[in-house]
């Protein structure tokens, strides 16, 4: 196997910034750590889950994403944009137990998941790349897709600590942090298409 390479393709795509992170950091800067643990856990479930389907299916999704990865683009930008949106109408006044059930919620870590392209990208190309040609056992497949969604894990912990850590920073500049969450995410549904 080439550990070296899957390494680096493995850590420099799961802690760039994308719609995962964004998000955790954004909850994290307006709900605080704790509280963004929902969120994370649903991604790191649905990640795992994508993982494995990526694993197990690898071939097949393989011949059928070039005829679905319109829809599937189309789809995943569109909730990428609706989240960007939310995120930027945020403000103080608002009531943060309705965001956080909105935004903050296991629901919206785990469904993101599965129309984010990067994501299901990611693992297919992860496990074609770097898995199948050295490894086909279940459990084998099984254990990579655990130490992906680990990886998943840590990124998007990571940058959820981020914005709690900068939480009384960002207080004083909610608003533009807020457009500028949004306008990441915004970048990141549009360059779907690019």
């Amino acid at each position: 196997m080439l550990i070296l390479p899957f390494l680096s393709y493995i850590i420099a795509t799961s802690f760039t910034p994308g719609p995962n992170n964004i998000m955790a950091m954004s909850n994290a800067n307006q709900h605080g750590l704790r509280k963004t643990f929902r969120f994370i856990f649903g991604v790191t479930v649905g990640f795992f889950a994508i993982m494995l389907l990526s694993s197990f299916f690898n071939l097949i999704l393989y011949n059928y994403i070039p005829r679905i990865k319109f829809v599937m683009n189309l789809l995943g930008s569109l909730y990428m944009a609706y989240l960007a949106f939310k995120i930027m109408k945020t403000n103080k006044t608002k009531n943060k137990e309705q965001v956080s059930d909105t935004l903050n919620s296991f629901f919206t870590g785990f469904i993101l998941q599965f129309i984010n392209p990067k994501g299901i990208l990611y693992g297919i190309t992860a496990i074609s790349t770097f898995v199948i040609p050295f490894y086909k056992s279940a459990l084998s497949l099984l254990l990579f897709s655990v130490l992906l969604a680990f990886v998943g894990f840590l990124s998007t912990f990571m940058w959820a600590v981020f914005g709690s850590l900068f939480q009384k920073f960002l207080s004083n500049y909610e608003r533009p942090f807020h457009i500028a969450m949004g306008l990441l995410l915004l970048y990141s549904a549009i360059s779907i298409f690019f």
